[in-house]
């Protein structure tokens, strides 16, 4: 395993050309890094509002992504799901069409390994390369630069984007020559990261509950042993009543329940990740899928009585 830091100087950056499909929150980020770096951007995405910014900021616009993958020599895929993915690779319009032999594709999606091999498999059947390189550290760190990559793959795909993945990340995790291996990783990290958004959710609304100062709450817990990175940085939405999606709760129960599929298919309990997996279930039967995953606090304050910050007194 080797772990890369972002260099000061990307090399080749002019003589790469790079496809962005998906200009979400991530994807348009991470679009401007790629932009900043000196590459030559064309991006893709339903929304055409996202497409017309990326031109505005000096990339180009295409209507479909196969369009956007002509000519270009590394695909960036920052969509959903695996499939959304293998539409982008497999369907109408999908880049497998038109992207030149030798490129490399890299998909971003949260997966199923299993899934990932398949499709790095039926990709590269054709000639191109596949990079299995999901992404962590949100839109803030995509917009810098600045996100971490968990990435696996061959020797070639990885020389192929490695410009691009230094333009977009600060720390490069290359992991194994077999995609799939990034794919696990991320899905490590999604448990903890699902288990910790739970946990801190439990924790604020129960401080509410007992009448706690919940401001005072969050700065005694971030100078405290309990403290967590998705405390730290979700509990604010809570304080303000701000769910605005950074990251929906559907995506977590997306991510968990692929946890629950690769636990049950290896035979290994997961006990805490299945609670975790049944609050954000809940939160989103209850109308709050696309809102912010610390909604999870709003959850157990609706089904307790308990008053938080920008929600109906009960």
């Amino acid at each position: 395993m080797t772990t890369t830091d972002k260099q000061k100087d990307i090399p080749a950056a002019a003589a790469l050309r790079v496809a962005v499909i998906g200009l979400g929150s991530m994807g348009f980020g991470m679009a401007a890094s790629l932009r900043r770096a000196g590459f030559e951007v064309t991006g893709f995405d339903i929304n055409e509002q996202m497409v017309a910014r990326l031109v505005a900021n000096g990339g180009r616009g295409a209507q479909t992504p196969a369009q956007a993958a002509q000519a270009a020599d590394v695909v960036v895929s920052v969509v959903v799901n695996a499939a959304q993915t293998e539409a982008i690779l497999f369907g109408a319009d999908g880049v497998a069409e038109t992207l030149p032999d030798g490129a490399v594709f890299v998909s971003s999606a949260t997966m199923d390994p299993d899934v990932a091999r398949n499709l790095a498999a039926r990709l590269e059947t054709t000639g191109r390369l596949y990079l299995d390189a999901p992404i962590s550290g949100g839109s803030v760190r995509a917009a810098e630069g600045a996100l971490t990559i968990l990435a696996s793959g061959s020797a070639a795909a990885f020389a192929r984007a490695r410009p691009a993945l230094d333009a977009m990340a600060t720390k490069l995790y290359e992991l194994g020559d077999e995609p799939g291996v990034g794919a696990a990783f991320k899905m490590i990290n999604q448990l903890l990261a699902g288990v910790h958004i739970a946990a801190a959710s439990e924790a604020i609304a129960l401080a509410a509950r007992q009448g706690l100062d919940i401001r005072k709450v969050y700065e005694v817990i971030t100078a405290s042993a309990g403290n967590s990175w998705m405390f730290e940085n979700r509990i604010p939405h809570v304080l303000d009543g701000d769910y605005a999606p950074r990251s929906a709760v559907d995506i977590f129960v997306k991510d968990l329940g692929i946890i629950q599929d690769m636990a049950r298919s290896a035979k290994f309990p997961v006990p805490v990740a299945a609670a975790a997996l049944q609050m954000f279930l809940m939160t989103s039967a209850a109308g709050m899928g696309r809102d912010d995953d610390a909604s999870v606090a709003r959850l157990y304050a609706k089904i307790t009585g308990t008053d938080l910050p920008g929600e109906p007194q009960t």
